[in-house]
């Protein structure tokens, strides 16, 4: 990168340079063609400013040898062109010669230059012709100009077209092509080389046909003064022209072709011979091979028959009437040509002028496949209202009732019947809407064909969630789920779970069980109670009916027995809030609790401790009742004043003060 900025940097400095000094700097002055080019500014426009070997610009001039060069041809594309851009053009065209220097050099002359270098060798007639006959600036094209348009084209040797036409005109008209050398030669242009076989006749103002195409060419193109066939200057336009004796001896003024043909003179009866497309009705397609009396019954060929309709002809209609309402009339040539009755020319956009316009992909659709061919009872006017009217239902009527009436198009299109245009705002509007974790799933989740069929069910007789998922408790809630909502719909599942999320338990409520949860028994786990099988984690096979609801059926019992038939009450002392402290009601046992013993702990009277199957347990029975039992022989005595009793309240009261307890 540095080495190119000094380099920029150097011309900067050359092209500064005063012009006094530029005669020192150039090598010589250019040539007239490069005059416009002198200058110190102008070293650049053919000198490309390079730090490796010298390179040259030539070509950004001279389009016209680039153009060349690109299509490899002419003289320019066959000299090599390795090494640096331009290296290859001044090693023929130098200039700083001076003024005068000839930057075309001719080896040895411009007469003798071997002209096949350029790709168009010079032989027969062409030899001897002028360099300046062809390249002269009439036969340069209009293409080439552009690129010549700095040139004089007079002066030029660019420009020309190898073919014919260039500077020759063209005797026939562009009939039969551009390729001259097809029948001439640069040798003698009468001379034609032509080919009966190779010539196509066809392409000349008398084409051949009928008999015609087997006569000797020499029997036409007969020999002019120089001996040569003559291939122009023929009259044509008559029969007369070639076939000069007239065997009617001019009993007929109009020509042969009213009643003969190229296909044969001879004519044994006039009919065969007769051209019918001078009349009214010319014979086109497969009515050329209809016979006469066909049409001309009883061979009268004098009365006029009916033509303007097919039908004139061609009864009954093989429609059966079937298009006798369309616009245009009932016209066969509607949809039918003379070529044949079939293939129909009716077309797609014929089609979409009907009632059914066809779109993809029945636009790909035979028509044999919906106008089933069956001879003149073929239909064409058929039902299409409904996509049924063609198409088997593949839902087998489960949209046969309303709103959908069997309306295919309702959900889903021509394009595709895969593709369904039924969308989630439409299942919202159905019986069954979608929410929760329904949203996300998969319609063929759902709606999927049973085994041994292929009908995919779209509408259940039940909307339960049972329809598609297991019922994992096995029917322990058959009552709760046919509960009804408010639209009348059995609960399911969703008396309990919601489809958000099946963990979601906010609709259960306990309370509303044989066992209402209150208290501690709110914080426990469900599966403290309900207790799955085998160890499992989850509760789906969890047996809820057989939940025990009684507290000793859960929680061991403390108290070992003791209480008889009173052990399975435990709600009578205690609550589900705490097991500590009891509810225990003592007014109710053989020994009330009265004044000071009302705030007495149960520890200072219960002090009976047994082991039971390896446990400490108290008793509460026997509990003694005699005051000795707990007080010993202290015990105050009897105050009949107030006083004394005052002092016995609060010697009650307060008998942990007398060291009683």
């Amino acid at each position: 990168m540095n080495r190119r900025r000094i380099v920029t940097a150097v011309w900067a400095g050359l092209l500064a340079i005063p012009s006094f000094l530029n005669a020192q700097i150039s090598p010589g002055p250019l040539a007239k063609a490069h005059q416009s080019l002198t200058g110190d500014t102008n070293c650049t426009k053919c000198h490309a400013v390079s730090t490796r070997a010298p390179s040259f610009r030539c070509l950004e001039c001279h389009q016209e040898i680039a153009t060349e060069q690109k299509q490899n041809r002419g003289l320019h594309a066959t000299y090599p062109r390795s090494g640096p851009e331009g290296v290859s053009c001044v090693k023929c065209h130098s200039d700083h010669n001076g003024v005068n220097f000839q930057m075309i050099h001719w080896d040895p002359t411009p007469t003798g230059f071997d002209h096949s270098k350029t790709g168009y060798t010079l032989d027969g007639k062409h030899v001897g012709v002028s360099c300046r006959s062809c390249h002269a600036a009439q036969h340069v094209s209009v293409q080439a100009r552009t690129l010549l348009a700095s040139k004089d084209l007079n002066h030029t040797w660019m420009g020309l077209s190898p073919s014919c036409g260039t500077c020759h005109e063209d005797k026939h008209q562009g009939r039969f092509g551009a390729d001259c050398a097809r029948c001439h030669s640069t040798t003698d242009w009468k001379t034609a080389n032509i080919s009966k076989e190779g010539f196509d006749h066809s392409k000349t103002r008398f084409p051949l046909t009928g008999e015609h195409r087997y006569v000797l060419c020499k029997s036409c193109h007969t020999p002019d003064e120089d001996g040569q066939p003559r291939y122009s200057g023929l009259a044509f336009t008559n029969c007369s022209d070639c076939h000069r004796v007239d065997p009617h001896k001019g009993a007929f003024k109009q020509g042969c072709d009213c009643c003969h043909t190229t296909f044969t003179w001879k004519k044994s009866i006039f009919t065969t011979t007769f051209d019918h497309s001078r009349t009214h009705f010319p014979l086109e397609g497969k009515h050329a091979a209809v016979g006469c009396v066909e049409c001309h019954t009883g061979g009268d060929f004098k009365t006029p028959i009916a033509h303007d309709a097919c039908a004139d002809c061609h009864k009954p209609d093989p429609h059966g009437g079937q298009f006798a309402k369309r616009s245009d009339g009932d016209k066969c040539e509607s949809c039918h040509t003379v070529q044949g009755w079939s293939p129909s020319t009716f077309s797609l956009a014929d089609h979409a002028k009907t009632g059914f316009p066809l779109i993809f992909p029945h636009a790909t659709v035979q028509c044999s496949s919906c106008h089933v061919p069956a001879g003149k009872e073929t239909r064409f006017k058929i039902k299409y209202a409904l996509c049924i009217d063609c198409h088997k239902d593949e839902h087998v009527g489960q949209f046969a009732a309303s709103p959908w009436n069997n309306r295919c198009e309702k959900c889903h299109d021509g394009a595709t019947f895969e593709t369904t245009s039924y969308s989630l705002a439409l299942h919202q509007k159905s019986n069954f809407p979608l929410t929760g974790g329904h949203i996300a799933v998969a319609c063929i989740s759902c709606h999927k064909a049973p085994g041994g069929t292929k009908v995919i069910p779209y509408h259940f007789s039940q909307l339960a969630c049972t329809t598609c998922h297991e019922d994992v408790h096995h029917g322990q809630f058959a009552k709760r789920m046919a509960v009804h909502n408010a639209a009348g719909r059995a609960l399911g599942c969703e008396a309990c779970h919601s489809t958000r999320e099946w963990k979601d338990l906010s609709k259960f409520d306990h309370d509303a069980t044989r066992f209402p949860l209150i208290g501690s028994h709110r914080a426990v786990a469900c599966a403290e109670c309900h207790k799955p099988p085998n160890l499992e984690l989850t509760m789906r096979h969890a047996d809820f009916t057989k939940t025990p609801t009684k507290c000793a059926e859960c929680h061991e019992n403390p108290h070992a027995d003791q209480f008889g038939s009173r052990a399975q009450q435990c709600e009578s002392c205690h609550n589900g809030n705490k097991w500590r402290p009891s509810l225990f009601d003592h007014e109710k046992t053989g020994f009330p609790l009265k004044g000071g013993h009302k705030n007495v702990m149960c520890s200072a009277c219960h002090t009976l401790k047994k082991q039971v199957n390896g446990l400490e347990t108290l008793f509460y029975k026997p509990t003694p009742k005699n005051c000795e039992a707990c007080h010993g022989g202290i015990i105050p005595k009897a105050k009949t004043s107030t006083a004394r009793c005052k002092d016995e309240e609060k010697f009650i009261l307060n008998p942990f003060d007398h060291g009683l307890l």
